[in-house]
């Protein structure tokens, strides 16, 4: 079964756009109705003047009402998976059976102490839209997915193929390095996918690490006339770090048109890409490593 990607979901209705100044008007025109009628008109007069103490109290009062329904706007969201971060995620997805797995255990033993990495909220959000998946034990591919997501916090990706009737290969990709899964991953992953209430007994399941294909890219921006180039450059890499991380997952093509999409913030006039020179395409079994990515200003044309 496919899994809806939630960030397409739109916003829920019970989350209500919010406007200081309309909240304050509608404030004022409450309060002008409460007096009689031939008095509306001069007290209308009077609420126009900011230096009047009864406006400074009715601007407060709709900047603490914006604060109090952007309150509810937030505690509305904390309890849908969409929308749900840290701790209130982890309730969420405690409803579902799923826990947030550790990819790093804390070290007291350091001055000072290291924290524990925890999965990223992205990842958990995913395992908890499985989670129904994972109760089947039938042999779904959402079923192998999710048990092998779950078995450690260094599994970064699963994907599931069966080459032929009744076999399984399991690719895993792993969070540690260039994403190679290292052989005691694999043992844990192969593990948790054989016990009893997970693998169907007729299927036969084998699992493998990714293989990692190495890219760099190599980017010239030409900008606009202006005073600063730095920032755009830090704009530009800052975008293509997000879509590096995003691609490094299982069967993710690199596309030309996706890098130029990442480099081409405001303020970029053209984007030069020596390298890569074609798309990189991928298949389940593959994924990404971008070993090296260099930006560098090339002038302007103007």
């Amino acid at each position: 079964m496919a899994t809806v990607d939630l960030s397409q979901l739109p916003v829920p209705d019970v989350v209500e756009e919010l406007d200081y100044e309309t909240i304050l008007a509608e404030r004022i025109a409450t309060l002008i109705s409460l007096y009689p009628e031939d008095q509306q008109e001069a007290i209308a007069r009077t609420l126009a003047l900011e230096s009047e103490p009864i406006v400074k109290l009715l601007q407060e009062n709709a900047y603490r009402e914006v604060i109090w329904r952007q309150r509810v706007n937030e505690a509305a969201q904390a309890v849908t998976l969409a929308y749900s971060a840290g701790n209130d995620l982890d309730v969420v997805a405690g409803n579902n059976n799923t826990e947030r797995l550790t990819i790093t255990p804390a070290d007291d033993t350091t001055i000072p102490p290291t924290p524990a990495v925890m999965e990223s909220d992205t990842d958990l959000r995913l395992r908890t839209q499985q989670a129904f998946e994972g109760l089947s034990v039938a042999g779904p591919v959402g079923a192998y997915e999710y048990h092998g997501r779950s078995a450690d916090g260094r599994v970064a990706d699963v994907s599931v193929a069966s080459p032929s009737p009744a076999c399984v290969t399991i690719t895993v990709l792993s969070r540690e390095g260039d994403g190679t899964a290292s052989p005691e991953l694999l043992a844990i992953v192969e593990k948790a996918l054989n016990a009893e209430d997970v693998r169907p007994v007729a299927d036969r399941v084998t699992v493998q690490s990714a293989e990692i294909v190495p890219y760099q890219i190599d980017a010239t921006l030409y900008v606009y006339p202006g005073p600063e180039s730095e920032p755009i450059r830090q704009a530009s890499e800052q975008k293509l770090q997000s879509y590096i991380s995003a691609q490094h997952r299982l069967g993710r093509d690199i596309r030309l048109s996706a890098i130029y999409a990442a480099l081409h913030v405001e303020g970029v006039q053209r984007v030069e890409l020596a390298s890569p020179q074609a798309d990189i395409v991928l298949s389940k079994s593959q994924a990404s490593n971008c070993t090296e990515y260099q930006i560098t200003i090339g002038g302007s044309d103007e």
